[in-house]
């Protein structure tokens, strides 16, 4: 899973990683009881916090999802549609579930050197093996091209703040530059509601950054 980094960050201990503003990270394991994620950077595998990062929303990724929950989600639609999950008996691996029609094959993703791959082409990140196999055949024994899964409109939860933000109406909600924001309402283009410390209010979508988990 692709991200792009929200702010520079400079690693303190030997098991983090460094990274640059606007650096792409590839996010290789997400716990969802920490504040941290295992990404790599140009070969370097290590720590990153969860809140310097935007992940890139992609419909197709389902993270933690078991193998009888994406046989569940995927049988009886079209043919190709599928998922990417993170695996089950091997953590900080990934797995694609593709809808047969009436069953649901898995094609285990396979690591090394930082590079993935199904077959005998590889790949840099998870996202490029996705879209090689949308033109190419993921399976052997008949034509199967990977189909996005149907669309259906996706929120945020949660937004970043870009900068401080604290006018001096009562009805808005005030916040620092890096907070965390709980979204209660993207519905309108030109003012959100949201909850931070503990307070709700309306503020300018153009101050956060939306996060997709």
């Amino acid at each position: 899973m692709e991200a792009v980094a929200l702010f520079s960050f400079t690693a303190s201990e030997p098991d983090e990683i460094s990274f640059q503003k606007g650096d792409i990270i590839k996010v290789t394991e997400m716990e969802d009881d920490s504040c941290w994620f295992t990404a790599e950077i140009q070969g370097k595998r290590g720590f990153v916090p969860e809140n310097y990062i935007s992940l890139h929303p992609y419909p197709w990724f389902a993270g933690r999802v078991s193998r009888l929950d994406a046989e569940k989600r995927l049988r009886w639609q079209d043919t190709g549609v599928f998922l990417v999950r993170e695996s089950e008996s091997a953590p900080g691996e990934f797995s694609v579930s593709v809808s047969y029609g009436d069953r649901v094959e898995h094609f285990r993703v396979l690591e090394g050197g930082g590079q993935y791959y199904i077959w005998d082409e590889s790949f840099c990140s998870l996202n490029r093996l996705v879209d090689f196999y949308k033109t190419h055949s993921i399976a052997v024994e008949k034509v199967v091209y990977l189909r996005d899964p149907p669309s259906s409109p996706r929120k945020p939860r949660l937004a970043q703040a870009l900068c401080d933000y604290a006018p001096p109406q009562t009805a808005h909600l005030h916040f620092l530059r890096g907070d965390l924001i709980d979204l209660l309402d993207c519905s309108s283009s030109l003012t959100w509601r949201g909850r931070c410390r503990g307070r709700v209010g309306i503020f300018p979508p153009e101050y956060v950054q939306p996060l997709y988990r």
